[in-house]
Parts: structure tokens; C-alpha cells; sequence
């Protein structure tokens, strides 16, 4: 069922979040959204397994994910129970609370109230006395900051994570929040920002930098823009694609454009040179500052992984590379 330790690491590079002492395998798995009701649960388990097997000892979770929100934490827990819990302290899992979990004024954001109650939630899903890192999961604008990280501290004390993370902040909200903390001898470790070719605000915001300058690491989402970024589109929507899919809530038909295709027609070519999907390419790009501890992957299919994972055979670029993928990205 798992493979031995020493196998398991063999070929996982391993990054440490800034200057802490997390260190994280440079490809995580998400379970943001295909780990569903819908979802085939010995899929979902086998893709888990495999992730482990490979080296992949990261699982990042949030109370909302599913659907419905807090399916992919009760199928997680089932998985840990089907034998991956006895790994438990090989294990690096994250969950979040933020976004809109129950209603009533304390089923969203960042009160003191919604981020305990919510953790306490999601540790009974998964059948656990404590996560890794429980994130903040976006920057509360009605909420006094310091009320939010006084309450990642107390869920720090009560012993129900072991570090905690800071998710959709910019880089102003980064430096107030890690202030507070620091005064609060809160273990902040890093920070997960959206980021792929299409989207790279946290490159003008200069994210990764003030991470770095604050001594904790950076790990991206949407690395692969809700699969845009694959080779899958060149030629059209295929059926059994997200974009076809009426139920997908951020891939729709409409954003499969005649320009995307051009692109990555282009970026196909750099690509194929380099011996890589455009997936491979666009996940070693973002991994390509050395800031960047980790990038989240996310499939729906054990070759989808097995393609993932083959990125870690060529993650370096020459300058030339960047310069004509920049020229690309630009149009």
C-alpha cells in the first residue's frame, strides 16, 4: 500500500519555508475541489496514497472545500482512517477558515468566534487533535486585525495547530499581521497567494520579496489557472473538461478564448523543447524563484498527478526561456 520511507523521499525536493523550520516538499496537494460528494471516493483515496508514495507529505484543506463545504475534510478523514493516519507525524496538513461556512454573522471571516469554532469543526471531520498550519483564509476588513491573530495564538496554546498561516493577504496586510504576531510569539510561517502565468499580482505587490524579508515562506494556489494552463485546450473544449462541466464554479466555456489558445500554442512549443506538458512548464515556472517554498496541485485523475509530479525532472529555466515565455505572456 505505501511505499518504503526511503523510497518515498528519493526524488521530492524539499523547501524550507523561510527561516523556520518548516520544510515543505516543493509540490503540496490541495483538496480544494475534487474531493467532492461527487467525487469517487477510492479515486480520491488512491490519488492520496500515490501523492504520499511520491513524497508529496502535504495536505492542504479548508472548511469550505467540497462541495458540499466540509465534504473534502470528512472524505480526508476517511482516508487517514483507511491507513494514511498512521503516518500522521510524516504528515504536514493545513485547513483555513474566512470564507462563508453557516450563516449568521459568525460563519464567515475572521472573528474570534468563527476561527475556533470553525477549527474545532474541521478537526472533528478529519478525526484530528491538531492540524500542521490553520490559515487565516482572507484579510477581514470589519474585524480588528489583532482580534484575528489573538485568536491564531490561542488556537496556537490550546495545542490545535502547530503553526499558523496567513492565506489572500497582500503584502501590506502581510507586514501589519506579522507585526502583531511577532509580538504575540505566534509560530507564522507562510503565506498561500493565488499565482500562475495569468495571474502574477503578488510579482507587482513584490509578495515573495517581503515574505522572504520577514523570514517565512510563500506557497501559491492556482498554479495551472484552474487547468487553463494545460495542454488540454489547445485545440478546444473537450466534453469531459472543467470548462464543459455546467457545475464548475471558476472555469467556465466563456474563458476558453481564441487568444488563450494562441498562447498556449506558443507556450506548447517552449514546452515541447524543454520536454514537458505545458503543466510541467507552468508549475516549474512558479517555482522558478527559490522564494517560492511550494506550489498546490490539484487533480482529478492519477495521470493527472503522474504528470504533475514528472515537473520535478526539469524545474530550471535559462534566461533566454523566461525572456521568450515573458514575450508570450505579454502578447
Amino acid at each position: 500500500m505505501f511505499t518504503a520511507n526511503k523510497d518515498r523521499y528519493e526524488k521530492m525536493m524539499f523547501r524550507r519555508a523561510g527561516n523556520t523550520g518548516l520544510k515543505l516538499p516543493v509540490l503540496s496537494f490541495g483538496l480544494w475541489q475534487n474531493f467532492g460528494k461527487d467525487n469517487d471516493y477510492e479515486a480520491c483515496k488512491d490519488m492520496i496514497f500515490t501523492a504520499f508514495n511520491h513524497g508529496i507529505i502535504h495536505f492542504d484543506l479548508a472548511n469550505n472545500y467540497g462541495p458540499p463545504p466540509g465534504y473534502a475534510e470528512t472524505m480526508f478523514g476517511r482516508i487517514l482512517d483507511d491507513g494514511l493516519r498512521a503516518y500522521r507525524d510524516e504528515l504536514i496538513i493545513s485547513t483555513k477558515a474566512g470564507y462563508y461556512m453557516w450563516p449568521g454573522p459568525y460563519g464567515d471571516f475572521g472573528s474570534r468566534k468563527y476561527l475556533m469554532a470553525s477549527l474545532d469543526q474541521s478537526l472533528a471531520r478529519m478525526g484530528l487533535d491538531y492540524v500542521d498550519i490553520f490559515y487565516h483564509h482572507r484579510y477581514d476588513y470589519d474585524t480588528d486585525l489583532r482580534e484575528t491573530m489573538l485568536a491564531l495564538r490561542d488556537i496556537v496554546l490550546q495545542g490545535k495547530a502547530i503553526y499558523v498561516g496567513l492565506s489572500n493577504y497582500n503584502s501590506e496586510q502581510l507586514k501589519r499581521a506579522h507585526q502583531i504576531l511577532d509580538e504575540l510569539h505566534v509560530p507564522y510561517v507562510i503565506t498561500q497567494p493565488s499565482y500562475s502565468m495569468l495571474n502574477r499580482w503578488i510579482e507587482k505587490d513584490h509578495l515573495l520579496e517581503t515574505q522572504h524579508e520577514l523570514g517565512v515562506g510563500t506557497i501559491c494556489f492556482s498554479a495551472l489557472a484552474q487547468g487553463k494552463l494545460t495542454n488540454k485546450y489547445i485545440g478546444g473544449i473537450p466534453e469531459d473538461s472543467r470548462a464543459k462541466n455546467p457545475n464548475s464554479m471558476w472555469l467556465k466555456e466563456k474563458d476558453i478564448t481564441p487568444e488563450l489558445r494562441e498562447m498556449l500554442k506558443k507556450l506548447d512549443v517552449i514546452a515541447q523543447k524543454r520536454g514537458q506538458s505545458i503543466a510541467q512548464l507552468a508549475l516549474a515556472w512558479v517555482l522558478r524563484n527559490p522564494y517560492m517554498t511550494s506550489t498546490l496541485i490539484s487533480t482529478s485523475k492519477i495521470a493527472q498527478l503522474h504528470e504533475n509530479l514528472k515537473t520535478l525532472e526539469h524545474l530550471d529555466f535559462t534566461e533566454d526561456e523566461i525572456k521568450d515565455i515573458d514575450a508570450i505572456l505579454k502578447g
